[in-house]
């Protein structure tokens, strides 16, 4: 099971939308995959569309049983394949800003036991808030990965660089986690000013910039208000930015699974024709 915290301390940049677009690409290569919505805006499970739920990740973080969790979860509306952890406005009450180590685990013990199912999860997505307390550090703790968000902008950068640096303290708590890349959201390829940003990203962190960024293009905005899997808009800006999210989830399925440290060159022709029909039967 590849555990993915996706994250940045700075809120507007896209986020949610990565681990949307993440889980409309993994829906549509057959990887079954669980959102959990850690965000008290609950904006990944309004446009995932879950039934409603017994309990939520509130109830799961104060009681990580396995009749909490069964509650909390149910499919999306996107069809099989994709399940919800459903998000609460409630979660903001358990955002402590200074939680002890018991807090922290609650997270990684509710994991646990969806590694216990027959069934278990290949992909489970954390969509953080954009806050560094116990709802973000939860999810550090339980994360194999962290996946950095951020936008070709100045105070984007210095929020993800924020992000960095709660990645490498929190593995105090779990030293199994690793950054898995930035990946830059919105971005304008004809914009001097985004691709200084992005120059400047990759002075900071090298090749943990990945590769291939999201294009800025309003097919994101648009599939999100009609509550669809970018992979299904159909439009030529839709399908430009769900050739990107296939990439990146190419990239999470691999660097998690071979523990390995990413290089800036580490796309290989195979990694990129599988996305590409993926893209293309979308």
């Amino acid at each position: 099971m590849h555990t993915v915290a996706v994250l940045s301390l700075k809120g507007g940049v896209g986020k949610t939308t990565v681990a949307l677009g993440l889980a409309s690409a993994a829906l549509r290569r057959g990887v079954r995959t669980l959102v959990i919505d850690l965000d008290p805006q609950c904006n990944a499970t309004s446009t995932l569309e879950p039934e409603d739920t017994g309990t939520s990740i509130f109830d799961v973080l104060q009681e990580p049983t396995a009749e909490n969790l069964r509650d909390a979860v149910a499919p999306s509306g996107w069809g099989d394949g994709v399940d919800v952890l459903a998000g609460s406005e409630d979660a903001e009450s358990l955002n402590h800003p200074d939680p002890g180590e018991t807090r922290l685990g609650k997270l990684r013990e509710a994991l646990a036991l969806l590694k216990e199912d027959d069934e278990p999860y290949q992909l489970v997505l954390l969509d953080c808030p954009p806050s560094l307390g116990q709802l973000t550090r939860s999810a550090l703790v339980a994360a194999d990965r962290a996946l950095l968000v951020t936008e070709p902008t100045m105070f984007a950068v210095a929020g993800v660089q924020r992000a960095f640096e709660a990645v490498q303290a929190e593995r105090a708590h779990n030293p199994e986690l690793q950054p898995l890349g930035v990946v830059v959201n919105r971005v304008r390829p004809r914009s001097h000013e985004h691709q200084f940003r992005i120059e400047e990203l990759r002075d900071i962190f090298g090749p943990l910039v990945m590769p291939v960024a999201l294009p800025d293009r309003l097919a994101v905005q648009q599939a999100q208000g009609a509550c669809m899997p970018i992979h299904e808009w159909g439009t030529p800006g839709a399908r430009e930015v769900a050739l990107a999210f296939n990439l990146v989830l190419a990239r999470i399925l691999r660097m998690s699974r071979s523990r390995r440290r990413i290089s800036h060159q580490d796309f290989d022709d195979d990694e990129i024709s599988e996305a590409v029909d993926s893209g293309a039967r979308g």
